[in-house]
């Protein structure tokens, strides 16, 4: 089982090196290569380029091919993203779901996500940010609205 596990992360590793590397650091990995499934556990950190996220939990679901098209965190997520039109975000969320063939997030429950350059901030329950476009999509939860914070400068403020 041992092996096989190491083998899942090696596939998984060398998938990544073509593209951008994906760092994963995890106090525990446990991968079934036939499933195409591989659970990262225990102060999980995940790293990609510019983008960064924390978990309690990652699952990375992968095809027949290795090639990851799922990537789900669990547990005290936070995260550091940066679109393609160099838009930063970071924030914390319970839950966030990473779909890369599509670049895109989705965070669920108590969800807090900021808009650094442009100082912008949404919370709700579920938020749905694309890097290709940058376009996020909000849902507050069944008693709570969504909100979205706009920092407005004053006359007095420098550009």
């Amino acid at each position: 089982m041992k092996i096989k596990s190491i083998f899942t992360l090696l596939l998984l590793s060398s998938i990544t090196l073509l593209s951008n590397d994906l760092k994963i650091t995890a106090n525990s990995f446990d991968g079934d290569e036939k499933k195409g499934i591989s659970i990262f556990t225990g102060d999980v950190k995940m790293k990609k380029g510019f983008d960064e996220l924390n978990a309690t939990k990652v699952t990375i679901f992968t095809d027949k091919k290795h090639d990851p098209i799922k990537m789900v965190a669990d547990g005290d997520v936070s995260f550091f993203v940066k679109t393609e039109n160099n838009s930063t975000y970071a924030g914390k969320a319970q839950k966030a779901v990473y779909m890369p063939k599509i670049k895109e997030y989705q965070f669920y429950t108590n969800v807090h996500l900021r808009q650094l350059n442009e100082r912008k901030q949404i919370d709700g329950d579920k938020v749905i940010l694309n890097t290709l476009d940058g376009k996020a999509v909000a849902n507050g939860a069944k008693k709570e609205p969504v909100i979205m914070i706009f920092h407005l400068k004053d006359q007095n403020e420098s550009k």
